[in-house]
């Protein structure tokens, strides 16, 4: 009873601790947020250009699924040492980079003629977008304790169903409006138009991202020394202190198991929606990408409901774990009845509201295990091997429509593994990972 005394006596006013991270919310997350969604842009808009891109260039549905896939290769092989980068670079010039060669190969999409082509632009892409994820988790972990993360980390993920609500209406458009102007088909304006803004973006990075709380003119020396003072004390519980200890430890690779689960998720959602509502029997790419939008928008809303509600209830596990199993049921829903519209967008909804909860849920675990120096090693592992799922989701549906003609076996499979990784979810110890 005396620890708990201690630490509540300790707490700075909750008023004043309220303003700061207001203040720091307002100039942080607007900018991040809108990285984030061209960032995830980046990579469903694949899934969009799959139906013209695949006809034209003649690429069968396992090229696709090993293009798609790629990317998270090099993510996986590259996110543990571009985290490390970040650390010595400093965040706003390693983010602005990042973003800048990946908005030049994003756009360099519209040139693949080939599969050896295509397979090379998207391994590149991994390559550049491996450190920006988990690279902006490590930053906003300096900015926020654990106990206003659930929130924060949702509002961060928003990007990702946004980019479906958003993303998905607009690609259709693109292929439709854009096809055969200036000689390029649709999506081939659609990479481009897509692409480029995040040229711009990394520029903007580059002069207004802070590095540290400590060297900022709009937050007063109180208010450093309160955000020092909170963060500081969450550092006596944390269990990994040392590189070693986080290829040592067990719980990390437990994470990186669970990882892989909301990976399978988000991915085969990300990259396979529009050809499933087109297998569902919805023709135009327009209609495709309206119908898109629906399980995202009901993310977005889910998401930040389970957020404010862990933060709130001080809970973790059961947070990410329910989510989790919401999208295997949704996903074996849409491999039911293939060829129905109502079966395949109902199950695409519920795990659409599952994948985009699990997600940044899933960001408050890793945490409340790492110290503040090996946050970027750790995440950065965990983020890597986690990534695999990424790979496997596109490849195997991709791979099972080519040799069963049908993708529900492979959905059914991906179903099976997403509940599984939920319900390792509460083999973590609630004690550690549930904010105090």
């Amino acid at each position: 009873m005396s620890t708990v005394h201690s630490v509540t006596a300790g707490t700075p006013d909750q008023a004043a601790s309220d303003s700061t991270h207001r203040t720091v919310t307002w100039r942080l997350m607007p900018l991040l947020l809108v990285c984030y969604l061209f960032a995830h842009l980046d990579r469903i808009n694949i899934g969009f250009a799959k139906m013209q891109m695949s006809a034209d260039l003649q690429f069968s549905d396992t090229v696709y699924g090993l293009g798609a896939g790629l990317f998270f290769v090099a993510y996986a092989l590259f996110g543990v040492p571009s985290n490390l980068a970040l650390d010595r670079v400093g965040p706003r010039r390693w983010i602005a980079l990042l973003m800048v060669v990946w908005g030049l190969l994003s756009t360099s999409m519209f040139l693949v003629h080939t599969p050896a082509g295509f397979y090379a632009l998207r391994f590149l892409l991994g390559v550049a977008e491996a450190g920006f994820f988990p690279g902006i988790l490590v930053y906003l972990n300096r900015w926020y304790p654990a106990r206003r993360r659930a929130q924060i980390t949702a509002l961060f993920a928003i990007a990702v169903p946004m980019a479906g609500v958003i993303g998905g209406p607009l690609s259709g458009l693109i292929l439709e409006a854009f096809n055969g102007t200036g000689g390029l088909r649709g999506w081939q304006w659609m990479f481009v138009l897509e692409g480029s803004p995040v040229i711009l973006l990394g520029l903007l990075v580059w002069r207004v991202l802070p590095e540290r709380f400590d060297k900022v003119h709009w937050l007063s020396d109180a208010q450093k020394q309160q955000l020092g003072a909170e963060l500081a004390g969450e550092e006596q519980r944390k269990t990994i202190t040392s590189f070693s200890g986080i290829l040592r430890d067990g719980h990390v690779w437990l994470l990186v198991a669970i990882y892989f689960a909301v990976m399978l998720a988000v991915n085969t959602l990300a990259f396979w929606m529009p050809t499933l509502i087109h297998g569902a029997g919805v023709a135009r790419d327009s209609s495709v990408g309206l119908l898109s939008a629906v399980p995202y928008l009901a993310g977005v809303l889910f998401m930040l409901g389970c957020g404010r509600s862990s933060d709130r209830q001080r809970e973790r596990r059961w947070h990410l774990c329910i989510p989790l199993l919401m999208c295997a049921i949704g996903i074996a829903l849409a491999g039911l009845a293939p060829g129905s519209a109502l079966p395949v967008m109902t199950g695409l909804v519920v795990a659409g509201m599952g994948a985009s909860a699990a997600l940044p849920m899933f960001w408050q675990l890793p945490p409340a295990f790492l110290s503040a120096r090996t946050q970027a090693a750790g995440i950065g592992l965990i983020s890597s091997f986690g990534s695999i799922a990424s790979f496997l989701a596109p490849y195997l549906i991709g791979w099972m429509r080519d040799t069963t003609h049908s993708a529900s076996l492979a959905l059914y499979v991906l179903a099976v593994l997403i509940a599984l990784g939920g319900l390792l979810v509460l083999r973590t110890p609630a004690a550690i990972v549930n904010p105090q």
